[in-house]
């Protein structure tokens, strides 16, 4: 008997297996005669093996731990300035308000020698923008740290084709790298709708990619080097669950289990951008709408937290807590806490999509910091609030953003030109949001389908087939 064709898909963060495990990707990829070898964190392969396991799916460890140790121990410095320049220097010619705001977060964390060096790198970044022949030479830099942390898997399988959640972005770097010098061919998929536009030129030699939409397509042609021909444009296949209503606890079922009051309007708010800047007082004045009975109709608020809001850092622990004891303080406050998945893949889960899909259906209102969910919730046809109150006290001894001014960010741009929600720099601002949707709730239908049939393409279940099929036909192929 010959061996079966294989396939790599390497998902080294929670989303990406929503992604691949969670709508048809690796189904459709199974079914077209392909043994997929799925690489993700190590202390999880059992647990997803018992959860997703089936015919034609193998798990094995990604050996994240064996990446880092080669990252913080050979020619540490050198790798992270190839990381930086990588991450800071797409083309100018798309925008990169997020990019730069990201450059500035981490000048903040850098110590003084660093910070010290980075006055004269973003000189070259400045260059680098403006010339795709020194982007060409980070790209060949970067294939000088190529360690064989999977030589063994390689030998084993034999893949024809190495898919990972990134194109390099993260440590997955290194099996991309690997792949590339063995002759292998390699593909990325767009699992985050701000990806093209935040996190820029691949960490390793890439064929394909696939993206969710001809915005994607843009960014990534004009800003990170990907000829036209190299991209792919399927659709978002973690959406499909939404489209189809997969997911969604009947109403019942879903205020039951929260606690809710079915006479009263649910506002829900998610939790966003808390890297840049607290978000409690967003949610305090949200509070105060509800409590001083401010609102068209009488309403309860839930929150979500944010997946950083559990991470070891006492800031973002303080807020959660904050925001615990509103809950705690006030009948109509709620929170929700996003269920983790575990090991390195953390609270980004698919633990919770039932959850996640019920919060956006049923809520009368949905308010966030442009995050993804704004795209997520139009999917769901629910009105839509930015909120973007200012931080009087920000994160105290850490860089801060106004809220007020990121909506030139690429996606919140996007969403405000869109005219699929509105935007809220203030209390009282906020308040007359809130009142129009709960008066108007079928109030810019219209823009809000034709915002998602933009940022998503395919709006009818099918992207994760799309997805498996295109990789089904890039095995054993090389971009030209």
């Amino acid at each position: 008997m010959t061996d079966p064709r294989r396939v790599f898909i390497s998902a080294d963060h929670g989303l990406a297996i929503v992604y691949f495990l969670q709508s048809d990707v690796v189904d459709t990829l199974i079914a077209g005669g392909v043994e997929v070898v799925l690489l993700t964190d190590d202390a999880l392969t059992e647990r997803i093996r018992e959860r997703f396991g089936r015919d034609g799916l193998v798990i094995e460890g990604l050996r994240l731990d064996q990446a880092q140790a080669y990252f913080s121990s050979h020619a540490t410095s050198a790798q992270w300035w190839l990381d930086y320049l990588r991450r800071a220097a797409p083309s100018a010619r798309i925008n990169l308000e997020a990019v730069d705001s990201n450059l500035l977060l981490v000048k903040e964390d850098a110590g003084p020698r660093r910070r010290f060096l980075l006055v004269f790198i973003n000189v070259l970044v400045w260059i680098i923008r403006r010339s795709r022949l020194l982007r060409r030479l980070l790209a060949r830099l970067q294939r000088r740290f190529t360690p064989s942390i999977y030589s063994d898997l390689f030998e084993h399988y034999q893949p024809e084709l190495v898919i990972a959640s990134t194109p390099g972005w993260r440590l997955d770097r290194y099996l991309l790298r690997e792949a590339a010098a063995r002759g292998i061919p390699t593909a990325s998929v767009i699992v985050g709708w701000d990806n093209p536009s935040s996190y820029s030129l691949p960490g390793a030699d890439m064929d394909w990619i696939t993206c969710w939409s001809d915005i994607q397509k843009d960014e990534l042609v004009r800003g990170d080097d990907w000829r036209s021909e190299q991209v792919n444009i399927a659709g978002i296949p973690s959406y499909d669950g939404y489209f189809e209503h997969r997911w969604q606890l009947t109403r019942a079922d879903y205020f039951k289990h929260h606690g809710l009051d079915p006479k009263l309007a649910l506002i829900a708010y998610a939790s966003s951008f808390i890297t840049y800047s607290p978000n409690i007082q967003n949610i305090e004045a949200l509070v105060e709408l509800i409590s001083a009975d401010q609102l068209a109709r009488p309403a309860q608020l839930l929150v979500r937290l944010h997946p950083n809001h559990f991470a070891d850092v006492a800031r973002f622990a303080s807020e959660r807590e904050q925001i615990q004891a509103l809950a705690a303080k006030h009948p109509h406050v709620h929170v929700v806490e996003p269920v983790p998945l575990g090991g390195s893949l953390g609270y980004y889960s698919g633990e919770d999509m039932p959850e996640k899909a019920s919060m956006l259906a049923l809520s009368d209102v949905f308010v966030t910091v442009y995050s993804t969910m704004v795209v997520e919730a139009s999917v769901h046809n629910r009105p839509v609030v930015a909120a973007c109150i200012d931080s009087e006290e920000g994160w105290p001894n850490n860089l801060t953003l106004p809220l007020s001014a990121i909506g030139r960010w690429p996606t919140h741009q996007r969403f405000r030109q869109s005219g699929a929600g509105r935007v809220a720099l203030t209390p009282d601002e906020l308040r007359a949001a809130l009142n129009y949707y709960l008066e108007n709730p079928e109030a810019q239908m219209s823009k809000r389908q034709a915002f998602i049939a933009r940022e998503c393409t395919y709006t009818d279940g099918s992207a994760g087939r799309r997805t498996g099929e295109y990789l089904l036909s890039r095995i054993g192929k090389h971009a030209q």
